[in-house]
């Protein structure tokens, strides 16, 4: 699985393992290895990540093979998720038996074609072999004397880490230990904001300021703490010993360094992440390898010399055999009567068709169960094509599969018209709210912020806001510091003790209540005047990124996001841009429910830039010269939508004309009952909803105010589409809440710039938030993060089960499972559906290597619906 290592003849020596090379050649192979983990942001800017971004050369199946063999990892979906989805009628077994057929087709065999059918769809039952079958001495006896066993039935394996093969004498697994030690340097090093004593000499990187450390550590071994005395100052060096004391060959060390990265996947991932954060730590993941196999060095230096350091595993024959019996149908008698010869022909056959392809085949049908009835969905009825003229209002929602249930809700109660564009806006930018001292991105992850907006107010009003900030954030840190310190903690629990008791107490038992007198409290004191945005570039402040925007970039801004939109005419007198946001309490999670692509950011501050921006009157001007003409009449106003509770949240409305008031005053007139039926349709889906409840509005509140509430709401649990085109497309069905939605008009994209740009970025988004869902779901001991009610939240970084795992990067248990027993989302590779002729979609794929990969190799599914209404999977 690794990349072929970029050492040469040249710059390397294999001669006794004696490795000889560079810095940057170190830095190389580990930039290489690092393909097989993924970035972990800090759990506070949460971003869904694919896990496998790195790999997607591979195709998903030989990835699944790699990880099995190597991790132990499966990552299709568990023979009790598909059982459950097939008893619900997620999947036509028609797709199953046609996939069967091709797989039976692609291979060669000998053995006759109804025998191999007949016993295919035995086991495609997915029922376990029986115990005592397994354990029955007629069928030890067959094992023992069968002799057709060749070199075809070993796998060799990519080399691990040697402390993986060995044992202490109290017998644990030294790869254990190690882990343990590694977290423990992790935690101090990363942490950012909970400890109250810094790592000694931190400034120094992570690898100097362990190697001065280490030798003081008292859970290692006198004899450990003095053979890592002496060791290199720089991380490449030791490295470089390490790897040549531990005999690694040269071909190997790739795939050495990868199975040490797959260790922790989440602490490595974390210093993946660090080290493309800036130039300062940019070599972290040398140190972290330099660290960690120097100490694997340490602890397994009393067991050198090992031999034979490769995993070789035999196949089993015991299952092979009891599978021809139990799902083949022959008897143990009638397999004692073959030959050799055919007995190894039946043995490969069940081989090859073992319990991954079989659960790929049903997973497979489960997909394309999915997109024939999303296929029939929206083509069960012919849709008049909408006249654009007379919608009262047009509202520009986020792409995120939770806006399609609100859109549809609002769709029924009036002549509204609903658009779905990624929820940033196409707006680059840092936000710097009001009386912060601090700014963050509000983009997708994998772009880069442009511009700072800053929120400014009346310099008075400013001052006097500031104050009363710095009041609360002086409390606050006060609390802290005496929480940390020696002796003020043993006075603290004396002062806050009462105090914190009786929040404990109204939270645990009014909880609605509390929280909204808390709000109370913070807003009446607080009192945030009314605000502007810095819109205009201000040339005279120096800092990394430059402040506003200039008359050009205005212009660019706004005309991009209309064009994505497909709102180039036919303008309504009221413009909602909607961005999205969350609302619940004690969840470490709370970002993951904001937005799923922007590290937590929230879409109201960029609703509101692109707002005032085609608010301005010089943006409209210079629009209307190039055919855009937005009316004098409209008017563009900026809200978000409460994910948590269903609720429309007015961020800023600027004056309004006469149609534009009208058009706002029916929107306020009916959120009510948009809210009401959004709510009702979306809690009924959490298992902890209590049905017989009449009020959906107060549970939906009870949940994202609840501070003992594990599931505040699914997010975007069950995604499983992302539809490109008209809105007509879709309107009127119901999606269930599982597409991302995307206009797109291809008649206003004669170049395919637009589709290019949507599949690069948005289609990159949902790509990532979907698999990081699969990956949560199908492997949680591996890519979720586990039970939400037992996790520790660690460095103020992310979260631990217990003190010493490895930090989770995946989602908890509750936003992926329904119950202990069954999945609530579907583990499902994304379906892209773009409406557009056929070249389009040809041209995309031949433009874009990258999307093309993903499609081939199985990490996406494409579908096509052409101006026919001819749908085409690709």
């Amino acid at each position: 699985m690794g990349v072929t290592s970029v050492l040469t003849k040249e710059n390397v020596k294999n001669k006794d393992t004696d490795i000889e090379f560079q810095e940057s050649d170190i830095n190389v192979l580990v930039e290489s290895a690092s393909r097989v983990i993924a970035p972990l942001w800090p759990i506070s800017t949460f971003a869904a990540r694919n896990p496998w971004m790195g790999l997607e050369k591979q195709s998903f199946d030989q990835v699944a093979d790699w990880l099995k063999n190597t991790r132990d990892v499966d990552i299709y979906p568990s023979a009790s998720m598909i059982l459950s989805a097939k008893s619900k009628g997620e999947i036509d077994e028609v797709y199953v038996k046609m996939g069967l057929q091709r797989w039976l087709d692609s291979r060669s065999f000998n053995i006759p074609r109804d025998v191999a059918e007949r016993f295919c769809h035995a086991a495609l039952k997915l029922d376990p072999l029986p115990s005592n079958l397994l354990s029955s001495r007629k069928l030890e006896k067959l094992v023992g004397e069968f002799s057709g066993l060749n070199t075809d039935n070993i796998e060799n394996f990519p080399m691990q880490p040697i402390s993986s093969h060995i044992e202490n004498k109290d017998g644990e697994r030294l790869i254990d230990i190690l882990d343990y030690h590694v977290i423990k340097w992790c935690k101090l090093y990363l942490d950012d904001s909970q400890a109250g004593w810094t790592m000694p000499n931190r400034e120094e990187g992570f690898y100097r300021a362990w190697q001065r450390l280490i030798q003081y550590d008292p859970a290692l071994s006198k004899k450990q703490r003095e053979s890592l005395k002496d060791w290199p100052q720089e991380a490449h060096m030791a490295l470089k010993e390490a790897l040549s004391v531990l005999e690694i060959p040269e071909s190997e060390i790739q795939t050495y360094l990868e199975g040490h990265l797959l260790s922790l996947p989440g602490w490595a991932g974390m210093m993946l992440w660090r080290s493309r954060q800036s130039s300062h730590e940019h070599a972290l993941l040398t140190e972290y390898l330099a660290v960690r196999i120097s100490m694997e060095l340490a602890l397994i230096k009393p067991y050198l010399p090992l031999t034979n350091q490769r995993s070789e595993k035999r196949v089993l024959i015991t299952p092979l055999i009891a599978s021809w019996v139990h799902w083949g149908g022959l008897t143990i008698e009638e397999w004692s009567q073959m030959s050799v010869a055919v007995q190894n022909e039946y043995l490969s056959f069940a081989h090859s068709f073992d319990e991954k392809l079989r659960r790929k085949l049903w997973l497979e049908a489960w997909e394309q169960t999915y997109t024939d009835r999303l296929r029939q969905k929206i083509f069960s009825k012919q849709r008049e094509t909408n006249d654009k003229k007379s919608a009262l209002a047009q509202l520009a929602f986020c792409i995120d599969v939770r806006s399609e249930p609100f859109r549809r809700q609002l769709e029924k109660e009036g002549p509204f018209e609903t658009i779905g564009i990624a929820g940033f806006f196409g707006l680059p930018i840092e936000t710097s709210e009001l009386g912060c001292n601090h700014s963050h991105s509000s983009l997708p992850v994998i772009l880069k912020p442009q511009h700072k907006i800053k929120e400014a107010a009346d310099e008075n009003e400013l001052k006097s806001y500031q104050q009363r900030k710095q009041a609360v954030n002086s409390l606050s840190n006060t609390f802290k510091t005496m929480k940390q310190n020696v002796l003020a903690s043993l006075l603290l629990p004396e002062l806050s003790g009462p105090w914190l008791s009786l929040q404990m107490v109204a939270r645990s038992f009014i909880p609605r209540g509390t929280d909204r007198l808390i709000c109370s409290l913070r807003d009446i004191w607080l009192r945030k005047p009314n605000t502007t945005l810095s819109l205009n570039r201000i040339h005279h402040v120096e800092t990394d990124l430059p402040f506003g925007f200039s008359e050009e970039e205005k212009v660019n801004y706004a005309r991009q996001a209309l064009k994505m939109m497909g709102l180039t005419k036919n303008f309504a007198p009221l413009i909602v841009i909607c961005g999205h946001g969350s609302k619940s309490t004690n969840n470490p999670y709370a970002a993951a429910l904001e937005c799923g692509a922007c590290g937590g950011a929230a879409g109201g501050f960029n609703a509101r830039v692109l707002a005032a921006l085609c608010n301005l009157p010089e943006v409209r001007e210079e629009l209307s010269s190039e055919g855009i003409e937005i009316p004098e009449d409209t008017v563009f106003v900026a809200a978000e939508h409460k994910t948590t509770v269903d609720e429309l949240h007015w961020i800023y409305v600027p004056e309004l004309s006469e149609a534009a008031q009208e058009a706002f005053d029916c929107i306020e007139a009916i959120m009510p009952k948009v809210s009401h039926n959004a709510n009702a349709e979306r809690l009924a889906q959490l298992p902890n909803f209590k049905k017989k409840l009449k009020n959906p509005k107060a549970e939906a509140h009870r949940f994202a105010e609840d501070w003992s509430e594990i599931r505040p709401e699914w997010g975007l649990a069950r995604n499983a589409a992302f539809i490109i085109g008209q809105r007509e497309l879709t309107q009127d069905c119901d999606l269930e809440g599982r597409a991302f939605l995307h206009n797109y008009d291809w008649k206003q994209d004669e170049s395919g710039d637009l589709l290019a740009n949507i599949i690069a970025g948005p289609g990159t988004v949902t790509q990532w938030i979907n698999l990081q869902y699969y990956a949560s779901t199908v492997a949680p001991h591996y890519y979720g993060s586990g039970d939400k009610a037992t996790q520790t939240v660690t460095a103020g970084l992310g979260v631990m089960q217990g003190n010493a795992s490895d930090l989770l990067a995946g989602l908890p248990w509750q936003s992926v499972m329904q119950s202990d027993h069954e999945a609530y989302h579907s583990p499902l590779r994304l379906l892209i559906v773009i409406q557009a002729p056929n070249e389009y979609v040809e041209r995309l794929l031949n433009n874009d290597s990258a999307f093309r990969e993903k499609v081939q190799n199985g990490w996406v599914r494409l579908a096509s619906i052409d101006p026919e209404g001819r749908w085409e999977n690709w």
